[in-house]
């Protein structure tokens, strides 16, 4: 009996061990998801995230994301007026009814692509960029193999369906990631409620994260028959950003609910070491016009851990004993090699804080002067 007694106590220990070990991840029910860390790139959930999928308008990602360079790169303001051509009028599916001869200003434009999915202004804006429809899909598709989203070709800027129209959750992650880089398009994917037109058209946030979930900064939402209903949610806590992408949900409240579990579960589970470094000692400058140089950071460490870990990370600094004259400003000095539990975490270069000439004759000469005839 004893032995039995034994058995059950050791099974039942045995069991409560495997539904916490199993629970700790989450669970969606969208066939192809993926959860990442937006600062590092560092994926902390996947579920089918390299099978190609249509995404729907979730393609917008893109079509967003070469908007932005256009304005960093002085081809359009947001003030820029754009005119909408008969292809531009012509498009179904979600739109804000545009006219052939109308314009609207970028910033309008981008409005109502961010919140409402307006596939007539994707088709406006493509041809104010690069001339043709055509062509802005051709750049599409070079900027996704730039980011080596390398599951992925577009044959359209609006995300209806259409043949040889493909991505998966892990290239929606990288391209999601690289747009949230410009702190602008936040300005309009956190947009629950706005107008256009002087305040005749209305638009309501096809994202309801927007208004409901704590934190969340966007991002682009989509669904047809074919591809279902999708979504790319980005959210920050704790200065922590994470980019949810689910494809394929069977409904729209199930993406958001899938989309909600994946944040939470990032949430709860981890945050980001930023502890700044303590300055270095400085390292000793041979022939130089002064004696030492300070090395610093390149930059403050950013580093993904598991919460209730920061106690355990320690670092390791690596400098010369001395470095020859001249220095310059920038020049790499040394590393400094972070680690968690024995375990490398991420390394950071020591650049010199300034520049440090090296003496020469001249210096000499003109100190010994100095010595001997300043009073």
């Amino acid at each position: 009996m004893k032995k039995i007694s034994i058995f059950i106590i050791v099974a039942l220990l045995m069991t409560t061990i495997c539904c916490t070990t199993a629970s700790a991840a989450p669970e969606v029910e969208a066939p192809s998801a993926l959860l990442m860390d937006q600062a590092t790139g560092t994926v902390l959930f996947e579920k089918n995230a390299d099978e190609k999928r249509a995404p729907a308008s979730v393609t917008k990602v893109m079509t967003m994301l070469l908007i932005m360079e256009a304005l960093d790169g002085g081809k359009l303001t947001l003030e820029t007026p754009i005119p909408v051509s008969a292809e531009a009028a012509g498009m179904g599916g979600s739109q804000v009814y545009l006219k052939e001869g109308e314009t609207m200003t970028v910033d309008e434009m981008l409005k109502c692509i961010a919140v409402v999915s307006a596939n007539d202004c994707c088709v406006a804006m493509a041809e104010a960029i690069s001339g043709s429809t055509a062509d802005f899909i051709a750049a599409m598709n070079e900027k996704a193999k730039a980011l080596k989203m390398t599951n992925t070709h577009f044959n359209s800027c609006t995300g209806l369906d259409t043949e040889d129209h493909y991505t998966t959750a892990r290239d929606i992650a990288i391209m999601s990631r690289e747009l949230m880089k410009h702190e602008q398009i936040r300005n309009y994917t956190t947009i629950w409620m706005d107008t256009v037109r002087n305040g005749a058209f209305s638009l309501s946030n096809t994202n309801k994260l927007v208004r409901f979930y704590q934190g969340a900064t966007g991002l682009k939402t989509g669904f047809t028959d074919s591809a279902g209903y999708c979504l790319s949610a980005t959210a920050e806590k704790d200065s922590l950003a994470l980019i949810a992408v689910i494809l394929g949900g069977e409904t729209s409240d199930k993406r958001f609910e899938d989309a909600k579990t994946l944040l939470n579960f990032g949430f709860s589970q981890y945050g980001l070491y930023s502890q700044p470094l303590p300055n270095p000692a400085g390292v000793k400058v041979i022939k130089g016009l002064e004696d030492t140089v300070v090395p610093i950071p390149k930059n403050n460490p950013s580093f993904l851990i598991p919460k209730g870990k920061e106690e355990a990370i320690t670092y390791e600094i690596k400098l010369p004993d001395s470095v020859a004259a001249p220095v310059e400003k920038g020049q790499r000095l040394g590393t400094v090699t972070y680690h968690l539990d024995g375990e490398k975490i991420g390394t950071i270069d020591l650049l010199a804080e300034k520049e440090i000439p090296k003496v020469t004759f001249s210096h000499l000469f003109f100190h010994i002067i100095r010595y001997f005839f300043v009073v």
